[in-house]
């Protein structure tokens, strides 16, 4: 019988447990990305004192031992006892969930992160060690913590590094929390680098003890704000207008736009909220694309361009090639979730709409050759649209969704559940051959791709859907594509790329990855895209029949030793260049049985980062890829 539900099934979590048996509900996940959470959010605080005038230095030190610390020169968290908690202020902030200077008016800030208010105090509830020092006045505080739980009270501390005001928090994150806390200061440099293009005016320093690279400080610090960040990144991109700036107060809100048209037919936007970047945008991002989108059709009018209303242009054609930057600064800022994806303030919609449409106007007044190149761009935006409608209608009709057959080439499997189906998208005919005969027939689907794929970076969709490989592609999944993508539709939750382990074979992956990163971009984000690793040698030995497989060249010297070590001789070594060298029983032993397989999943960490790859690896401007070649030249492996 169930035990009895009670005033003793009831259970109460005191102060920070609710955060430690719960993580995720506040930090978004306990992989990497929660690690990264927790310093961006002392970070942020940081930040929030320089937004209020009072700061204008912020260090950032990972130490040997994966501590990491954050140092400003703001006002030091008040250290006086609370009137409601009875505690020290800076014990209050650092152990209270919805304790802070964000809620109140009085000496507090206009403009911060957002209301949560359980930043900080999430950091410290999820770090097996931290310290909090403030100085105020020239006098130094601290109070350490153990998994959030001070380990005494607020004290007054020699001030031996001089320091009138500020902050110090140090910490390490918990392992028993976190699954991985190895930082990737690269990643953490990026997001340091971008605060100060919208900061502006403030020295950042980021010194990680770890890195060789990253040992001695590195210093960051721009003018020239969202402008700035717009320039660079533009700076491999053949511009056709100025940068476009805005700079404006409205209701106690700053509204910044940076925004440049170039000749790529992808747009990159990103959207900023109290310098808290928003993945998925929101209001802000709202009120510019209905600004831009009528603006520009009101001068296209006005200049004759557009006659009839059919002939309006839409959001995704006005936005082609444009870089933009949509920076908001406001008072109470409304967010979907403490990880802070999405604005939800209604207000800032029509403030941003409203500025916007009057500033961009007036440029297009003012600057008539820029006005000139952005019609000229918009208007093939939209011819190519129409084409490229024609495109995808062409494979929604074709597509199994719509009754249609799937394409003759695919060996479809018998299961009907997407999360037990995968499909390999095979190199050439032959090793297409050999896959199907492998294959388990009841959750393994072939597609043999023969020839290269169109260079999807390069062609707009009306383009690459001309080619037969890349439309065969879309129809076998199912999903649609463009504005016709339906990710609920695909028929295979893994999509493994299988190619040959050679330079022809890497150049088909990448103009596969390409394709799915500029029109099925959400498959990469679902985390449903695999590269399969098939082993490059093979070794046979006198006391076995039995064949080993080396996945790599570092496999196969830690095979060769052990064999050594155990007196082993080893009669050949075979090198496997390509899929279609194994027959259907090892390609099944070593690639795709589930059971001893090696996949490589393909997960997007930044995606300004990927955009700027994909332009520099597969784009029309040569500049970048020859000085990409040029510096990493000496670290290829050439097959002669």
């Amino acid at each position: 019988m169930d035990e009895a539900y009670d005033e003793n099934s009831i259970v109460v979590l005191e102060g920070l447990e609710a955060v430690r048996k719960r993580p995720s509900m506040y930090i978004g996940s306990t992989n990497i990305n929660g690690v990264y959470q927790i310093i961006y959010e002392v970070i942020d605080n940081a930040i929030d004192e320089a937004l209020a005038g009072f700061c204008n230095k912020i260090d950032i030190r990972i130490f040997k031992d994966g501590t990491i610390q954050v140092e400003d020169n703001g006002r030091g968290i008040p250290v006086a006892i609370h009137p409601q908690t009875k505690k020290s202020s800076l014990e209050t902030v650092m152990t209270v969930l919805h304790a802070g200077g964000k809620f109140g008016s009085k000496g507090g800030y206009k403009i911060s992160g957002g209301l949560h208010g359980v930043g900080v105090s999430c950091t410290n509830a999820l770090s097996e060690y931290m310290s909090t020092q403030s100085f105020i006045g020239g006098e130094g505080y601290i109070q350490e913590y153990n998994k959030g739980i001070p380990q005494y009270q607020v004290k007054k501390q020699e001030n031996t590094i001089a320091k009138d005001h500020g902050t110090i928090q140090t910490f390490k994150p918990d392992t028993s929390i976190f699954t991985d806390i190895d930082i990737n200061s690269k990643q953490l440099l990026r997001r340091v680098r971008e605060q100060a293009y919208l900061t502006g005016n403030i020295l950042f320093t980021f010194q990680d003890e770890r890195s060789l690279n990253y040992s001695q400080p590195y210093y960051i610090y721009f003018e020239g704000g969202a402008k700035s960040y717009v320039r660079t990144l533009d700076k491999d991109k053949h511009n056709i207008t100025n940068i476009i700036y805005l700079k404006k107060e409205v209701d106690n809100s700053m509204i910044e736009v940076a925004m440049q048209y170039t000749t790529e037919i992808s747009d990159n936007m990103m959207s900023f909220a109290n310098n808290i970047y928003n993945p998925e945008g929101g209001t802000h991002i709202t009120g510019f694309k209905t600004a831009l989108t009528k603006t520009i059709n009101d001068y296209a009018k006005k200049i004759g361009l557009i006659k009839d209303t059919k002939d309006l242009l839409t959001g995704d054609d006005v936005r082609e090639g444009l870089t933009a930057i949509i920076s908001v600064k406001l008072e109470n800022p409304q967010f979907e979730g403490q990880t802070k994806m999405k604005l939800n303030n209604s207000e800032i919609q029509t403030i941003t709409r409203n500025i916007v449409a009057k500033e961009l106007e007036t440029y297009l007044e003012e600057n008539p050759k820029d006005a000139k190149n952005i019609m000229d761009k918009v208007l093939l935006a939209a011819k190519a649209r129409k084409a490229a409608k024609a495109a995808r209608d062409s494979v929604i009709r074709k597509g199994v969704f719509e009754g249609g057959a799937l394409p003759g080439k695919l060996s479809d499997c018998s299961e009907k559940d997407p999360e037990r189906c995968e499909i390999f998208i095979v190199e050439g005919d032959s090793a297409g051959g050999s896959a199907k005969a492998a294959r388990d027939r009841m959750t393994q689907a072939i597609l043999p791709l023969t020839g290269k794929p169109i260079n999807s970076e390069k062609y707009r969709i009306d383009k690459v859907l001309e080619n037969d490989k890349l439309k065969d592609f879309v129809i076998a999944l199912g999903t649609g594509i463009a504005d016709t993508l339906n990710i609920d539709k695909i028929r295979y939750k893994k999509i493994i790329i299988m190619a040959d382990a050679d330079v022809d074979g890497e150049h088909i992956a990448t103009l596969i990855l390409t394709f799915l990163y500029r029109h099925l971009k959400e498959v990469l984000e679902k985390g449903y895209v695999y590269i399969a690793q098939p082993p490059l040698y093979k070794l046979t030995t006198s006391n076995t029949k039995d064949e080993i497989w080396a996945l790599d060249d570092s496999d196969l010297e830690k095979i060769t030793k052990r064999l050594e070590s155990e007196n082993i001789k080893i009669n050949s070594i075979q090198r496997y260049k390509g899929l279609g060298e194994m027959n259907s029983e090892q390609l099944w032993d070593t690639t795709m049985n589930p059971a001893t397989r090696v996949l490589k999943q393909i997960n997007i960490d930044d995606f300004e980062e990927a955009d700027k790859t994909f332009e520099m690896l597969m784009g029309t401007e040569v500049p970048p890829r020859k000085k990409f070649i040029q510096l990493n030249a000496k670290s290829a492996e050439i097959d002669i």
